[in-house]
């Protein structure tokens, strides 16, 4: 049975394979672009209004909220794959069971992990070595963003089931909406009413609110076989520990990405303030750059899981050699760009006269710009895994690649003549190094044949 109207999803299984990814993934590429434009916005005009200061307080708390938002996107992502399957095989009732079963366990791991977080969140700034000066205004950033995760956990189940199911574009028309207001309200509060740093975080979460409740009423409307009815809500153990499996396997993959990132900060935070504010506003430029290469990596991951549910094996062989010629075209012309235009880009987030902060981001961004294609190839890799019902290989690819990045970064910055730019060398020989590990692994198994 298939779900929904025609002009709601988006059919994966059959069709031109290359055109097929392109469809579904393009709306959600340009949409999770979109998504980054919340944090993009904030930094943008906290650096431009707010000074230097507020830059740092506000980018090095960029690493821990995006830690804390992947363990329950991570848990939306592998229900997803299992949603995807069953879609793959028209398992309605199979999915509603696992859909229920996502609910309990993301909803219940979302809210202890927000309790906990505003519990701790002062220890947690000291342990990211958040200089004295910054400690409050990280403080008070933090609070009011973690106040709205609820709600940006809510749009994410969402957008994931819908995106389960082929349809990747409206999750993009609620955070076009989403972004505009989010944009609006940061001028109000920060330029009109001068709430500084809490005024980026309010209209943030109220923003991503909006967007949440809108997919939310959007889905009851327009995709009632996913809405669940009494009968529904039953507890299956079959179905809760395969989602529990699924799930779990990839918020651990997620979380291990981004502790790593976390721990990375924790070490750029301890070259001091310059250094603080040029990595918040590179790494903002570096995240929009190879985004669409995670969400090629995830929409790739969705064909995967619907063509491996409906046993197309040989549409998953022909996907593979497709998407790894669209991602490498990619890759590149995205590299030729950010090397080339990182001086300007820099000086979106910073002033001209902020000379040495500008000219520190650019070595990170020339640096780690120029290997986009090995972390297009790693999200391919990614989702191909948890797409075959193998996401601890994933797991395996991120540590890898994070345990080589964490471990270089703290080695080479200690040499006194290398400093934080071994920071920076340490994110491709990363990638390099879970490329060659998960391509072999992929071959050895004869995918690609």
């Amino acid at each position: 049975m298939m779900i929904g109207a025609d002009i709601h999803k988006s059919d994966l299984i059959n069709g031109n394979i290359t055109k097929s990814i392109l469809r579904f993934a393009l709306p959600l590429m340009f949409g999770n672009l979109l998504q980054q434009c919340y944090n993009i916005a904030d930094t943008l005009i906290v650096g431009r209004v707010l000074g230097a200061k507020a830059l740092a307080a506000v980018g090095s708390s960029y690493a821990f909220i995006v830690f804390i938002t992947s363990v329950f996107i991570g848990l939306c992502m592998g229900c997803s794959t299992v949603f995807s399957m069953q879609y793959g095989a028209h398992d309605l009732k199979g999915m509603k069971r696992s859909v229920f079963s996502a609910i309990l366990i993301i909803g219940g791991v979302t809210l202890l992990l927000n309790i906990l977080v505003l519990i701790f969140l002062t220890p947690i700034i000291h342990l990211l070595q958040t200089p004295p000066e910054l400690e409050q205004m990280v403080y008070d950033y933090l609070f009011i963003v973690f106040l709205g995760m609820i709600p940006i956990c809510v749009y994410n189940f969402y957008a994931f089931l819908l995106r389960a199911v082929g349809n990747s574009v409206i999750p993009l028309v609620f955070l076009v909406v989403s972004v505009i207001l989010n944009i609006t309200l940061d001028l109000v509060l920060m330029l009109w009413i001068e709430m500084g740093v809490e005024g980026a975080a309010l209209a943030t979460i109220i923003s991503q609110m909006i967007a949440a409740v809108g997919l939310y009423m959007y889905v009851r409307k327009y995709f009632p076989e996913l809405c669940l009815s009494r009968e529904d809500l039953v507890i299956d153990s079959h179905s809760l520990r395969r989602i529990a499996s699924y799930s779990s396997l990839t918020c651990v993959q997620q979380s291990v990405m981004n502790l790593g990132i976390l721990m990375v900060q924790g070490l750029v935070n301890s070259f001091g303030t310059l250094v603080m504010a040029a990595f918040a506003a590179a790494v903002k430029i570096d995240s929009f750059a190879y985004m669409p290469v995670q969400d090629f990596g995830n929409a790739f991951s969705t064909f995967i899981a619907q063509n491996f549910g409906a046993g197309r094996h040989d549409r998953i062989r022909r996907g593979i050699r497709s998407a790894v010629l669209l991602i490498t075209v990619f890759s590149l012309l995205v590299s030729t760009l950010v090397f080339l235009l990182s001086p300007w880009l820099m000086a979106l987030f910073v002033s001209s006269s902020e000379k040495e902060i500008i000219a520190i981001g650019v070595e990170y961004l020339r640096i780690e710009g120029s290997f986009y294609v090995g972390i297009g190839y790693l999200f391919l890799l990614y989702g191909f895994y948890r797409a075959v019902a193998q996401p601890s290989m994933s797991v395996v690819l991120t540590l890898f690649s994070l345990g080589t990045r964490v471990a270089l970064a703290y080695v080479l910055a200690s040499i006194p003549s290398v400093g934080y730019i071994g920071i920076w060398w340490s994110v491709p020989i990363g990638w390099a190094l879970a490329d060659i590990v998960g391509g072999y692994y992929l071959f050895k198994r004869n995918f690609c044949r």
